[in-house]
């Protein structure tokens, strides 16, 4: 027998192996393939579309705020700062010690013409707890009262906070997404000892940039 004619039946033979009883070839098993889990799949299964996209542009939400201010005269307020308004300033180990902050806010950027690009606030309280083995943040004072949790995230050197924003006389802040035109979304980080700070990029407010200081109050009240 010819050598071309034995490879070619012998090629026939191994296509034959593959094919169904009915001659059609059998396609082959499907790649099955398993994410491994992440630090930071917890928070994003909870967060919506919006709020995730806040975080992921929080670099630019820096950047923007940053510069705005900075064309506005602000240079010399912003280095007065310091590690408060360094985007790259987050330490390792950011879970703050439960207990009450003094807590003050700084606003950067604008997102209207009138809008101011540098803006510091008074200080108020804030108060940090464990809830559900999860740390929660908790504005204790004023007409407008920021509340969420903590998660943990892909980014071992960062918190990620969900909340929603008590208004006036409201004794507890709504459960985040069951109102979602007062959902808040941002990073928490240690920016020092004893210091840390949690950032709102793109809040619902005029500007591109909220960040708000947490130092521990000097004298712990008493738990029980």
């Amino acid at each position: 027998m010819p050598r071309l004619r034995i490879i070619g039946l012998v090629t026939i033979a191994l296509l034959g192996g593959c094919a169904s009883p009915r001659g059609r070839q059998v396609p082959a098993a499907p790649t099955v393939v398993q994410e491994t889990p992440t630090r930071g799949d917890a928070w994003r299964r909870l967060a919506n579309q919006a709020d995730a996209d806040r975080i992921k542009r929080l670099g630019a939400a820096w950047d923007q705020a940053l510069a705005e201010a900075r064309s506005a005269g602000a240079r010399r307020d912003i280095g007065a700062e310091g590690d408060l308004l360094r985007p790259d300033a987050g330490l390792a180990r950011p879970s703050p010690t439960p207990g009450s902050y003094q807590c003050r806010m700084v606003r950067l950027g604008r997102t209207t013409a009138r809008g101011r690009a540098f803006e510091k606030f008074k200080p108020f309280f804030c108060y940090v707890e464990v809830e559900d083995d999860l740390l929660t943040i908790v504005k204790q004072t004023g007409s407008q009262r920021p509340a969420g949790r903590l998660w943990e995230d892909d980014n071992a050197s960062r918190l990620v906070f969900l909340g929603s924003l008590a208004l006036g006389n409201e004794d507890q802040p709504k459960a985040y997404g069951e109102d979602p035109a007062r959902d808040m979304a941002g990073v928490l980080e240690r920016i020092g000892p004893f210091r840390w700070r949690l950032v709102i990029p793109w809040p619902r407010a005029d500007a591109k940039l909220d960040v708000i200081e947490l130092t521990p109050v000097a004298n712990q009240p008493a738990t029980s």
